[in-house]
């Protein structure tokens, strides 16, 4: 049957985004791995759908589902800013099977140091282009200080690795395998802010409740940044503080000592089983489109806001990225 069109707004939120349910239940939808194997032209329908409705110009006979459907495509796919279509790894549809291969394998080979560098390696690699592809679009960066943020952030990820796992050298046994959520949390604090300097240093787009563009914010940008770094940490801390646990006494077993073929891919699929819980919950700690008072920014800017006519604006809007 035709859904009734009349007076709605594909950009309205499906669920209250003011609350945390809400907000989980919104990213449920949009980080289901399996919109990574749609084809191109399925997410290039969602986004024609998506422009057409927004316009009032769908066709007939469309039904809401299929509209709801196609924003659900648009939102994995496309930058929020920008419209563009985002790479496929950087998605963060892409978090749970990229970061469950990368997590597990962490996890399984932290006993030697070449394992160890390689694996931060890669797993650092995965989240500057995570980092930047969910980043605010609205703040662009050079080729050269994408580069310098990459290794900076990739050096403090191995560095901090290999310190701590030659320091519990002669810990007790679950102690060296936390050492990976370790470096991965203390990255995180680096990765994030490095691959996303560009906002810290010229500031965020920030904008009144009409939508309407009122500057650019540093303060803005960094309690953005701050609220993505504690989601990431967050979205990585139960699996890799529960699963060594877990594989700690798993591996004790008389199947298992037998079997330390599948102690790898039991890992592997063990961290997807997290994943698949965490990603949507770390990313619906914070709502997306961030709200702050206005006598939060910067003396200018709320100078600005007050010229403009906003002296009964309290709060202005902007979207903290992934």
């Amino acid at each position: 049957m035709e859904g009734d069109l009349s007076g709605f707004n594909i950009d309205d939120p499906r669920w209250d985004q003011r609350t945390f349910l809400g907000r989980v239940k919104y990213f449920l939808s949009i980080t289901d791995p399996r919109t990574i194997l749609l084809p191109e032209w399925k997410l290039d329908w969602a986004k024609a759908m998506v422009e057409q409705s927004r316009m009032g110009a769908v066709p007939p006979g469309t039904q809401v589902e299929q509209l709801l459907y196609a924003k659900k495509l648009y939102d994995s796919a496309f930058h929020p800013d920008t419209g563009e279509k985002m790479n496929v790894i950087g998605r963060m549809s892409f978090q749970v099977p990229g970061g469950m291969i990368i997590t597990g394998f962490m996890l399984h080979f932290y006993r030697t140091v070449p394992a160890v560098i390689f694996w931060q390696w890669v797993n650092q690699s995965f989240n500057a282009l995570v980092n930047y592809t969910n980043r605010n679009a609205a703040s662009p960066m050079s080729v050269r200080q994408m580069t310098f943020s990459y290794l900076t952030a990739t050096t403090t990820a191995v560095a901090t690795a290999v310190g701590m796992n030659v320091w519990t050298k002669r810990a007790p046994p679950l102690v060296c395998r936390w050492v990976p959520f370790a470096a991965v949390a203390s990255a995180n604090c680096v990765n994030i802010p490095m691959m996303r300097q560009q906002e810290l240093i010229q500031g965020i787009s920030v904008k009144d409740k009409n939508q309407n563009e009122v500057g650019h914010s540093q303060r803005a940008a960094a309690v953005g940044i701050t609220q993505v770094v504690i989601s990431r940490i967050t979205m990585a801390a139960p699996g890799m503080i529960l699963l060594p646990v877990i594989m700690e006494r798993l591996e004790k077993l008389r199947f298992m000592k037998k079997a330390k073929v599948l102690h790898a891919p039991l890992q592997v699929a063990l961290s997807g089983c997290f994943l698949l819980f965490m990603v949507p919950v770390a990313c619906a700690l914070f709502p997306q489109t961030c709200e702050l008072p206005v006598s939060c920014l910067e003396r200018e800017l709320q100078d600005t806001v007050k010229a403009r006519g906003g002296k009964h604006t309290s709060f202005i809007y902007f979207n903290k990225g992934l």
